[in-house]
């Protein structure tokens, strides 16, 4: 079974109970969603396999641990939903639907190198294992991999998607480091970021999506904008979960992001109302790169005296209302049900 639905009872309750869809009467249930692309994401699961395999056996054995180590698979799922909105899955929608999970894998390896990351999904991550300047260059193969394989598509416009969205991320990246450590970070700063960082990429799987079905120029951008705007709303509640989920569930230390010398958006809205000492605890946070001096619960105390969580969940709200209404442009169909779900798959999750 393909990654996104191998997870624990726990999880599986978090994604696929129908108390987590309730709430829109035309939604799929998780089943039907699962049957929608179940078949074709197990021939993605078999190309990112052939795909990971270098002549060099570190990186095959590191591409292997990370694909393996669990995740959702939910950007091939997206690219092949919209593939399926509007035309028929062929043999470049499974290869496009690989790449993008590749360069989404390859994100988290540099990703993990720089923030000195300790685990990954509840494992130790790669670079624990294999040391940084090994993992950098693995990356950086998955990379050029995941662009070998779309060039097979012999189609330039994939490769100005692809290399737009590179940019896009790398960019992104460079923002976050120039911002490690900085508590006056503004919510027009941050949401710059999630859009170089995360919602970029669901933009792009969407679009290709499309493309490789033969979709028309309009048809792309509304998906386009649908997924950006799921985009947004995935790495809202992700920085949400940092602050209130459990280690076990996240796969990593609660209240990590602070710790690592990242202000995101619930800390943000909280420090807009927050009082001098109260700043002053956050910037110990940041400046001692721990919880020794100052508890995560204070911290926590604070943001919930500030509502910093509650006013996130609702700017995620916001973003997935308007992907909402994107799709309900589109006409009725299994996929476009199953694309409305994800909204509220998105903002109901627990992981």
């Amino acid at each position: 079974m393909q990654a996104w639905f191998a997870q624990s009872k726990a999880q599986q309750v978090n994604w696929f109970t129908p108390m987590a869809f309730g709430r829109i009467g035309q939604a799929l249930s998780a089943r039907e969603i699962r049957e929608l692309v179940s078949s074709d994401l197990e021939k993605v699961e078999r190309e990112i396999h052939l795909e990971s395999i270098a002549s060099v056996d570190a990186v095959t054995a590191i591409s292997k641990y990370l694909h393996g180590n669990g995740g959702k698979r939910l950007r091939p799922t997206l690219l092949l939903l919209c593939n399926k909105l509007v035309g028929e899955t062929d043999e470049g929608a499974i290869r496009l639907a690989a790449v993008v999970e590749m360069i989404h894998t390859a994100t988290l390896v540099h990703d993990d190198v720089i923030d000195y990351a300790q685990t990954r999904r509840g494992k130790p991550s790669a670079n624990v294992l294999w040391g940084n300047h090994t993992c950098v260059l693995a990356g950086d193969w998955l990379y050029m991999q995941a662009f070998q394989a779309a060039l097979r598509q012999r189609n330039f416009a994939i490769l100005d998607i692809l290399i737009s969205l590179t940019q896009m991320m790398v960019e992104g990246e460079l923002l976050q480091l120039e911002r490690i450590g900085k508590i006056d970070i503004t919510e027009g700063d941050y949401m710059q970021l999630v859009d170089r960082k995360t919602a970029s990429l669901f933009s792009a799987c969407a679009r290709l999506g499309s493309l490789v079905a033969g979709a028309g120029e309009e048809t792309e951008s509304r998906l386009s904008d649908f997924a950006w705007n799921l985009g947004m709303a995935f790495q809202l509640i992700d920085d949400v979960l940092d602050f209130t989920s459990r280690e076990s569930v996240l796969g990593k230390p609660v209240g990590n992001d602070l710790r690592e010398g990242k202000v995101t958006l619930p800390l943000i809205y909280a420090l807009t109302d927050a009082s001098d000492e109260e700043r002053q605890q956050v910037e110990t946070v940041l400046r001692d790169s721990n919880y020794g001096r100052v508890g995560l619960d204070r911290i926590l105390a604070m943001m919930e005296r500030h509502k910093g969580v509650e006013r996130a969940r609702e700017r995620a709200r916001a973003f997935t209302a308007k992907a909402r209404e994107i799709i309900a442009t589109f006409p009725e169909s299994p996929y476009q049900r199953a694309l409305h779900t994800l909204t509220d798959l998105i903002t109901d999750r627990e992981y």
